[in-house]
């Protein structure tokens, strides 16, 4: 059967000069392999670079077809496999699937200098009766300050309002050898009423700050007890961190700039007067 007879795969073109071809429905993989070979024939005449294949979970009976065709994994989602061929002779320059998770730590401190703590169910920390700050992972789509206050309400019913940014750490072979950025925030709390989550949280509790920074686990481990100092100096009134501010990137999407308020205050007046 020669390629003029096999039809050929629908694909949309991407703004890089590839195609994208979305499975939508059942075929058989046999067929599969040859319409793939055809298209692949098809897209390499038309000087088309970088090839994908959205496979829904749905149809995963075609993995080895597009495999055997010379694809490999990008990177997959819960209902989707995304797999890749670059097509020219010259170096592949498909962009590595993303490279980092991003976390969030939330230092939560009330009017008496308490801070907002809890005890997990599990991780390194389950029974070594650590007190911590509540911690989480910034889900997708979500801004690091909205998830500051999300993980400190899923964990501990305590409501807050987002301040600043204090501090980020950055490591590596992390979560399935990824990298991870890791953000201290401080929250201002706008409930004080504990209610922890029975699923991940053994206790969550307001203790004093000095009682916090004063474990041996925190003044032992020399990243934790440098966020503590960085913690206790902005209650001091002795450091200043990031804040945030509503704005837009070059194609309209909203999105947060995070930036030190005490030395660019001066630049948000002038664009409210411009404003």
């Amino acid at each position: 059967m020669d390629h003029e007879s096999i039809e050929l795969l629908s694909a949309v073109e991407d703004h890089h000069g590839g195609v994208v071809l979305n499975v939508e429905h059942p075929m058989d993989p046999l067929l599969f392999s040859s319409s793939l070979e055809a298209s692949i024939s098809n897209w390499s005449q038309q000087g088309k670079k970088g090839i994908w294949i959205n496979l829904p979970i749905q149809h995963s009976n075609l993995v080895d077809s597009a495999v055997k065709a010379g694809f490999r994994y990008h990177h997959a989602e819960p209902d989707y496999l995304m797999l890749v061929r670059w097509m020219p002779d010259s170096p592949d320059t498909i962009p590595a699937n993303a490279s980092h998770r991003v976390g969030v730590g939330a230092f939560v401190v009330n009017n008496k200098k308490q801070v907002l703590v809890v005890q997990e169910t599990s991780g390194k920390f389950k029974g070594t009766g650590v007190w911590k700050m509540p911690t989480g992972v910034v889900n997708e789509g979500e801004d690091i300050c909205e998830a500051a206050i999300r993980e400190v309400k899923e964990e501990t019913g305590v409501d807050t309002k987002f301040v600043e940014v204090l501090a980020f750490r950055q490591s590596h072979k992390s979560f399935f050898q990824k990298s991870d950025i890791f953000f201290v925030c401080m929250l201002q709390p706008q409930s004080f009423d504990i209610q922890s989550q029975a699923s991940e949280i053994v206790e969550a509790q307001w203790i004093p700050v000095e009682d916090y920074a004063a474990q041996p686990f925190v003044q032992e481990n020399e990243l934790f007890d440098f966020i503590t100092k960085i913690c206790i100096s902005k209650l001091d009134g002795n450091y200043t961190g990031f804040s945030n501010v509503h704005t837009r990137t070059s194609s309209g999407k909203s999105t947060y700039l995070y930036f030190n308020n005490r030395d660019a205050s001066h630049i948000l007046a002038s664009e409210h007067e411009q404003a």
